[in-house]
């Protein structure tokens, strides 16, 4: 089992601001659209074997702990953590001189097609958005075990009167051949935290 802990780095980029007009309704709206969206690639990528043409896809049903989600409150006033929203469509590449550098990937990897899957000039790179907005930055942690991603925040006030805790963990089972040293998070000045992890590329045969 190998396990690595990825650095949450901070911005000043608010998510909602500028991508959804300052309108959190619509922020959550859209992550529960995303959820759906993470839930069909969990199935996807459950089947995928690297470096062996197009995959054989599960037709098991949703389920399991390759993807999962978990939020547990002791106080009335908490919202449920979200994923995030979706990005826009990929953007087409029809000049020959932008595939020219492109990488190359599994026929599977290449021809999926997904919102949360960003298709550019120099790579294809999951993209996703947790809500974690009720945390401190210093209480969140992500890290990768073999091929899972885990998103874990704890939150814990004691008083005379009463305690407060809250918990949220979101797990996402990534592509097998996902590196997990090129995975980044960033964590947004409201609480939006974005994974990116570059889809596995297929090594060039000299």
């Amino acid at each position: 089992m190998s396990e690595r802990r990825i650095d949450v780095n901070r911005s000043n980029y608010s998510v909602i601001d500028n991508e959804f007009g300052n309108m959190r309704d619509r922020f959550e709206q859209e992550m529960r659209r995303v959820e759906e969206e993470m839930k069909r690639l969990r199935s996807e990528f459950e089947g995928y074997r690297p470096n062996g043409g197009p995959a054989a896809i599960s037709n098991q049903p949703y389920g399991g702990s390759a993807y999962s989600t978990s939020s547990s409150h002791h106080e009335s006033s908490n919202r449920t953590g979200g994923f995030g929203a979706p990005l826009p469509p990929p953007s087409f590449h029809g000049p020959s001189d932008l595939m020219a550098h492109r990488p190359t990937y599994d026929p599977y990897l290449d021809n999926l097609k997904s919102p949360l899957i960003k298709d550019e000039s120099d790579g294809k790179t999951l993209r996703l958005r947790f809500d974690v907005a009720n945390y401190k930055p210093e209480e969140v942690t992500v890290k990768t075990i073999d091929n899972r991603l885990l998103v874990h925040a704890k939150h814990e006030e004691k008083t005379p009167q009463r305690t407060v805790f809250r918990e949220y963990n979101q797990e996402f089972l990534l592509p097998r051949g996902t590196n997990p040293e090129q995975i980044s998070s960033t964590l947004s000045t409201d609480g939006v935290l974005t994974v990116e992890a570059p889809l596995p590329q297929l090594a060039i045969q000299q």
